[in-house]
């Protein structure tokens, strides 16, 4: 069946640009020991993802564009697929250490995909020989796709079908057999214009009944948000307008029973809160560190998943909401902050249920085409010259799994995510729970986050913070200090205890 590209995957292809191509990476760090021999080579890695090919239909499939943009782009298989192509070895130089990893992963990240081939890629990377915390012989796979072919949610259902919940599972088989030649269902010129008009139709017939649709429930949203004056959201030095190609990358990892153990002390609050005030305190000492805190609270965009499975022939990738809660960086106490954003949070997911979770998402699902080409670039162009912001960063939440996961009898024991850093929003922040682990990772801006590794313990230092004043366990590390820096580039210092 001849699939189409809704108006909501279409948006992150024709806002995307060379500066920022909006994809979506996951950083997976596996231990070697559970398979024979205690190692994996590549071609037993290149055999696995053979084997996996036929699972998830976007591993073969690219676009095909409608001729003069009149109709959304649709899925076709390619025909001449090669899996060398998207599977590539790499390796770190000695020492392999950690700043070496995020600083090729974030070079990864930067490179656009190719629009001719299936919008993803996949490269594993050795030599990783000097990571605290990670297994001995380790190596990482680092995989990519495009936005409009996958988003968190979705990636949480490629995890699974990706991997494995044993090292030697009793049936590996593919669920259908390879294309082969002549399978190809790539669409004729004349019959994808034939499709036009009727689509076109019944997009029109469909934004309208949304917009109709969408009115009472702005109002509700109205009358349920606080009727307190809204202060703007500032602009800092993480939202300067146009990003530039270049990107950083930094991340710890975290003890998942110590959100839980933080999270109980504050009622109502859930896992997400926890992580949202954790980047709330880091961005708070980051910002202080170079100088630029704002006195108003930073805000963050929070996407929310209102759609189905990836393998749900009526679910799209991207059904998504989104949620600006406060982030009350202007708070210093940490668990005064916790219980502020779970408050915003609330309210939040309050006005978001009142407006309805689908509402925001009919207007860009069913918007005409050339409309949409035309308007999300011109929006974005004008946001930008008039330095007007939505919220400061993205904080993107996805769950994979809490038992273990294996591929080619390697088992997964890390993973991180990344996202696309765009115009006006210098800092996306992906928060990752697996096993016993959360991960927090920003993706950035170079340019605009040039310190990664000095952000990363920024957001060490306050969950240590969070951690201290909530459940009485001793810091780690002392205040990060406030100095100044006589250029942007030039990383401020922290001082760790010993």
């Amino acid at each position: 069946m001849l699939k189409q590209l809704s108006g909501m995957d279409s948006l992150f292809l024709y806002t995307e640009n060379h500066r920022a191509p909006l994809e979506v990476g996951c950083l997976q760090i596996y231990d070697p020991s559970t398979a024979p021999n205690g190692e994996v080579r590549f071609k037993e890695i290149l055999a696995t993802f053979q084997e996996r090919l036929d699972r998830v239909d976007l591993f073969r499939q690219k676009l095909v564009e409608v001729p003069f943009s009149l109709d959304y782009p649709y899925w076709t298989e390619d025909r001449d697929f090669d899996l060398e192509y998207h599977v590539r070895h790499i390796s770190l130089p000695k020492p392999g250490d950690r700043e070496q990893l995020m600083a090729q992963v974030a070079r990864l990240q930067a490179r656009q995909l190719d629009h001719t081939r299936p919008l993803w890629m996949a490269h594993v990377i050795g030599g990783l020989e000097d990571i605290p915390g990670f297994p001995k012989n380790a190596f990482a796979v680092f995989m990519k796709f495009h936005h409009a072919a996958i988003d968190g949610a979705t990636s949480q259902d490629l995890q699974a079908i990706m991997h494995d919940r044993e090292p030697f599972p009793a049936d590996a088989s593919s669920y259908r057999p390879s294309i082969g030649p002549g399978d190809d269902n790539s669409p004729g010129t004349l019959n994808l214009l034939a499709r036009t008009p009727l689509n076109t139709a019944l997009r029109s017939t469909k934004l309208g009944l949304g917009l109709l649709f969408a009115l009472p429930g702005a109002v509700r949203m109205l009358l349920a948000r606080d009727r307190k004056s809204k202060t703007p959201v500032p602009v800092t030095i993480l939202n300067p307008g146009r990003v530039t190609p270049n990107r950083s990358i930094g991340g710890r990892f975290f003890d998942l029973d110590d959100f839980r153990a933080i999270r109980a002390t504050c009622r109502g609050a859930t896992i997400n809160d926890v992580a949202l005030a954790v980047i709330a305190g880091g961005m708070r000492y980051y910002l202080e560190a170079r100088e630029s805190l704002p006195e108003v609270p930073l805000v963050a965009g929070c996407p929310i998943h209102v759609g189905s499975s990836m393998n749900d022939d009526r679910g799209r990738p991207n059904l998504l909401s989104i949620m600006t809660p406060s982030l009350h960086t202007d708070i210093k106490d940490p668990v005064e902050r916790l219980h502020a954003i779970r408050d915003d949070t609330l309210g939040a997911k309050a006005a978001t249920a009142a407006l309805g979770k689908t509402t925001l998402t009919r207007i860009p699902m069913n918007l005409p085409a050339p409309v949409a080409r035309n308007l999300y670039p011109l929006l974005v162009t004008l946001g930008v010259q008039s330095q007007t912001l939505l919220f400061n960063t993205l904080i993107s939440n996805v769950a994979i799994e809490h038992s273990p996961l294996y591929f080619a009898g390697a088992k997964l024991s890390r993973v991180m995510g990344t996202a696309p850093p765009f115009d006006q929003w210098g800092a996306f922040h992906t928060v990752v729970s697996y096993g016993d682990e959360v991960s927090i990772t920003v993706t950035a801006c170079r340019d605009m986050l040039p310190d990664p590794e000095f952000y990363a313990e920024c957001i060490e230092a306050s969950f240590d913070d969070l951690g201290r004043a909530t459940l009485g366990k001793p810091a780690t590390r002392k205040k990060v200090k406030r100095r100044k820096t006589s250029t942007a580039r030039k990383p401020p210092e922290v001082e760790i205890a010993p």
